[in-house]
C-alpha cells in the first residue's frame, strides 16, 4: 500500500508461516504509526487535540520508541540502557513534549530503536526466552509474547494516532 505522499506502507502476507507474519504485522504497524505523522509540521505533531488527554502524535512516537527499546533490548537481550524520555520525576515524559522536542530527532530515535530491535530479534527462536524479567511482573517473556504485546501496543496507538491526526487536519484513513 502507498500512502498520500507515496512513501510505502507493507501489508502483511497472509499466508505466510508464523515469524514472517508476526514480523509482516509488526511492520505494518509501525509503518501506519509513521503515515499519520506524514506531512505534519513539529507544532502539529506536538498539538494535543483532545483535550482533557495529553495525546499528541509526537508523544505516541516518543512512547514507541521507549516500548520498542523496552520489549527487545532491555526484556529480551537484557541491557542495561536508561530511559530516552521518562525519569524517575516524571513516568510519562514520554508523553510531555516541550517545544524543544523535535520531528527529526523523535523520528530518528524510533527509526534507530526499530533497527536494534530487528536486530534483537533476528535469526531467534519464537520460544527463546527473554534475558531479563519486566520490571513491572517480575516474569520473563517468549519472544512470541513479545511481538504479539507489539503488535497490540501498536495497534491501540495507531487508534489514538487516527483521532489525533483527524482532530490536527482531517486526514483520515485506516
Amino acid at each position: 500500500m502507498t500512502t498520500s505522499s507515496g512513501s510505502h506502507r507493507p501489508e502483511p502476507a497472509t499466508t505466510a508461516d508464523e515469524r514472517e507474519m508476526l514480523d509482516g504485522w509488526l511492520d505494518y504497524h509501525r509503518a501506519t504509526l509513521m503515515w499519520k505523522c506524514e506531512g505534519l509540521r513539529d507544532e502539529e505533531l506536538r498539538r494535543m487535540p483532545l483535550a482533557p488527554s495529553g495525546l499528541s502524535l509526537l508523544g505516541l512516537v516518543r512512547h514507541m520508541t521507549e516500548v520498542e527499546r523496552y520489549w527487545f533490548r532491555e526484556i529480551m537481550l537484557g541491557e542495561d540502557l536508561p530511559d530516552l524520555y521518562i525519569t524517575d520525576e516524571d513516568r510519562d515524559g514520554d508523553f510531555h513534549i516541550t517545544e524543544a522536542a523535535t520531528w527529526a530527532e523523535t523520528e530518528q530515535e524510533w527509526r534507530t530503536e526499530v533497527e536494534l530491535a530487528r536486530r534483537a530479534a533476528a535469526g531467534r527462536s519464537l520460544d527463546l526466552r527473554s534475558d531479563a524479567a519486566s520490571h513491572r511482573r517480575g516474569e520473563v517473556f517468549s519472544l512470541r509474547w513479545v511481538y504479539t504485546h507489539m503488535i497490540e501496543e501498536y495497534a491501540r496507538h495507531n487508534g489514538h494516532a487516527d483521532l489525533l491526526r483527524e482532530h490536527i487536519d482531517g486526514a483520515t484513513g485506516e
